[in-house]
């Protein structure tokens, strides 16, 4: 039997995928807990129309991340710390700061899509960090910390 799967299951699809089971699979398992429906003509033009609708909706989301990602490695910040006498820093700067960084440019952005790629900021001077907008999409952060 042809089923469209509705979520991914282990060892047998990804969600929105046809594939042929046991007759007695689908009809006794898959079908009833809600995890696959029937092949048909009918769903099968649905899923198509969806998946088309899906993808228009996708690359609008992804554009707009390109253009945030842009805009984003255009900038370069500058995150104030206080600092002791030998030049290291009190507590380390995370992504949070960043994102607070990033908000005071116009540009908001959840702390939780930023990695800074250096384990801790300890001391002042020159990093990078990685905001991941989208999937498919990731801009570069170069961002200085000085001293307050």
């Amino acid at each position: 039997m042809k089923i469209i799967l509705k979520q991914d299951i282990a060892k047998l699809g990804f969600t929105n995928d046809i594939i042929s089971v046991k007759d007695g699979y689908a009809r006794n398992f898959l079908i009833p807990q809600g995890y696959a429906i029937q092949a048909t003509v009918q769903n099968e033009k649905i899923l198509a129309e969806n998946l088309k609708q899906k993808a228009h909706k996708e690359e609008k989301v992804r554009t707009q991340a390109q253009v945030i990602a842009d805009s984003i490695q255009a900038i370069s910040l500058q995150i104030g710390a206080k600092v002791g006498t030998s030049g290291k820093i009190f507590g380390s700067v995370n992504s949070m700061q960043i994102a607070d960084a990033l908000k005071e440019q116009g540009i908001e952005i959840d702390r939780k899509k930023i990695i800074v790629d250096t384990e801790k900021i300890k001391e002042v001077g020159e990093y990078t960090a990685t905001v991941n907008l989208h999937r498919d999409v990731k801009a570069t952060i170069k961002f200085e910390v000085i001293a307050e």
